[in-house]
């Protein structure tokens, strides 16, 4: 059974929840200057990628400040933001500056941030958009990235990673049918239509503002690393059943 999310009354009155915002006064930035935040580089030593959250906001936004090395400080101002949002540090304040920051600069956040952080932007559009479209297009980019990484997990999980693929497998998959489960069947190797159909489907909401712009990015970022989708992309060969767009800004 998954565990019921707790309200907004019981999150005020625990004593977890207040230590996770100690201190957030001094990390709230009013109207900074975002242009200049872009062009300035954090300079924190050797990057080192964080792993889960620190209960002291201090040292959360210390040990990013060492993710965010030698990068732009307006990524590191992105993540900070996600990190008061999360912790509901002045929760209006902050999505008024989150939602700031994505109107001006939308274009280079989607350009220099990696797929987790994407991902974390997809799900705050998704859990506090007030425009029910760009939640639900939040909610996509985010199951999209997600699922993915599920499939990733167990493919690292049962060391499949080094197995190659079976060619009598995809000679079988031309001319029958194997079923997986509920109805659904593997892809037909090499020219099914089922990603390029789903492309089309998820085309028109790319251009829905700057959630659409983070479904864009974070498909196309699928298309290019090493997950399902670029897999079978090396093993397609009907060009007028592909799925990536090998230049984006053209689309």
């Amino acid at each position: 059974m998954v565990r019921r999310k707790k309200s907004r009354i019981e999150r005020f009155f625990s004593l977890n929840q207040h230590r996770k915002r100690w201190g957030a006064r001094r990390h709230v930035v009013a109207d900074p200057d975002l242009a200049a935040m872009r062009d300035r580089i954090v300079a924190a030593g050797e990057a080192v990628q964080t792993r889960g959250s620190d209960k002291s906001l201090d040292r959360h936004l210390a040990n990013l400040r060492f993710e965010f090395s030698g990068q732009s400080e307006l990524l590191l101002h992105h993540a900070t933001l996600i990190v008061l949002i999360r912790r509901e540090v002045r929760l209006p304040e902050s999505l008024a500056r989150f939602h700031a920051l994505w109107a001006q600069e939308a274009e280079f956040l989607c350009g220099h941030l990696n797929l987790r952080w994407l991902i974390s932007a997809a799900d705050t559009f998704a859990e506090h958009d007030p425009d029910p479209q760009d939640r639900a297009i939040g909610m996509m980019a985010s199951l999209l990235g997600n699922t993915v990484k599920i499939g990733e997990s167990d493919r690292y999980i049962h060391g499949a990673e080094s197995l190659k693929p079976l060619p009598d497998r995809i000679e079988r998959l031309q001319t029958e049918l194997v079923p997986l489960f509920e109805g659904t069947s593997v892809f037909t190797v090499g020219t099914d239509d089922t990603l390029r159909n789903l492309y089309w489907r998820l085309e028109p909401f790319f251009a829905a503002g700057s959630a659409g712009m983070i479904l864009r990015t974070v498909y196309d970022r699928m298309q290019v690393n090493d997950t399902a989708f670029a897999r079978l992309r090396a093993l397609h060969h009907r060009d007028r059943t592909g799925w990536w767009n090998d230049d984006p800004d053209a689309s």
